[in-house]
C-alpha cells in the first residue's frame, strides 16, 4: 500500500514512547480512507496535549477474511513493530494496539508520508541503502512476512521505512518478498548479533501477541538464521511462488 494523501498537519517527530502515548490515548479523528486497500485502512489524526500525530488506523472489523490467516491482523502489525524495536532497528513506524477507536479495536501506526516516487526497486539502486534494506530483509525472514511488496518499503523525509505487516508470523513457511537481491550472501555480523541478542529472550510484548506455535516458529527461524548466517534463497513451495502479487 502506498501511503498516498496528506494529513492536515503533522507534529515533529518525538521519542517513540511519546508518539505511542498519543496514538494510544489521543483523540482520534478520521480524515479519510486509503483507496485500493483490500482491508479497511483509514487516515486519522490523534491529538493530545497540543500534539497531533497523523496515523494509519486499521480496524479489526474491517479485515477481509483470509483462508490461511486467522482474524487479528492488527496484532501482527504491532508484533512486527515490537520485534524491530527489540532488534534495535528503527525501520517500522511506531505501531500500537488501540481498543477505543471510531470503528473498534485495531492497529494504529504513525503515518509516514512517502515521496510518491520511491519504493524498494528504486531504493535498491541508490548507493548506501544496503544496510537498511538488509535489516528489512532479515526482519521479514524472522517475521515470516508473506507480503513484502516493493511499495511496502517507502522513503519519507530521507528515511527508509517498512510498512504493512499484517501477513506475518504464520507457523508455516510463507516468506514472499521482493527482496531477494541478497540471496545466498552472508548476513552482516552486526545484524546477526542483534538477532542473537533479541532471540535469547524475546520480549513479552512480542510473545504476548503470538500464539504458542507462532512464537516457537519465530524462535526456530532465528536459530536457523544464526546457524546458516546467510540470506535465504527463494523457494517455490508447491506452486506458491516466493514473490507477492502484485510485486509493487
Amino acid at each position: 500500500m502506498a501511503q498516498a494523501g496528506s494529513p492536515p498537519s503533522r507534529a515533529p517527530d518525538g521519542p517513540p514512547e511519546e508518539v505511542s502515548e498519543v496514538l494510544l490515548h489521543g483523540e482520534m479523528e478520521v480524515v479519510g480512507r486509503f483507496a485500493g486497500s483490500s482491508n479497511a485502512t483509514l487516515l486519522v489524526t490523534c491529538s493530545a496535549d497540543g500534539v497531533e500525530v497523523p496515523a494509519v488506523y486499521k480496524p479489526r472489523r474491517g479485515e477481509r477474511p483470509l483462508w490461511d490467516f486467522p482474524p487479528g491482523l492488527d496484532r501482527r502489525e504491532v508484533a512486527a513493530y515490537r520485534l524491530a524495536r527489540a532488534l534495535g532497528w528503527p525501520i517500522v513506524p511506531v505501531t500500537v494496539l488501540r481498543d477505543e477507536a471510531p470503528f473498534g479495536p485495531g492497529s494504529v501506526q504513525h503515518y509516514r508520508e512517502d515521496d510518491g516516487e520511491s519504493h524498494y526497486f528504486t531504493l535498491r539502486e541508490e548507493p548506501g541503502r544496503d544496510p537498511v534494506l538488509q535489516r528489512i530483509a532479515v526482519l521479514d525472514l524472522l517475521a515470516n512476512n508473506a507480503d513484502r511488496k516493493s511499495g511496502h518499503v517507502i522513503l519519507s523525509s530521507g528515511r527508509v521505512w517498512a510498512i504493512d505487516h499484517g501477513l506475518c508470523f504464520h507457523e508455516e513457511p510463507k516468506l514472499r518478498t521482493v527482496i531477494w537481491d541478497y540471496a545466498g550472501e552472508q548476513v552482516p555480523g552486526g545484524l546477526l548479533e542483534d538477532v542473537r541478542r533479541a532471540s535469547r529472550e524475546l520480549p513479552d510484548d512480542v510473545v504476548s501477541l503470538l500464539d504458542p506455535g507462532e512464537d516457537a516458529a519465530l524462535r526456530r527461524r532465528a536459530s536457523r538464521l544464526l546457524k546458516t548466517k546467510c540470506f535465504p534463497q527463494p523457494v517455490d513451495r508447491g506452486g506458491w511462488p516466493p514473490y507477492p502479487w502484485p510485486i509493487v
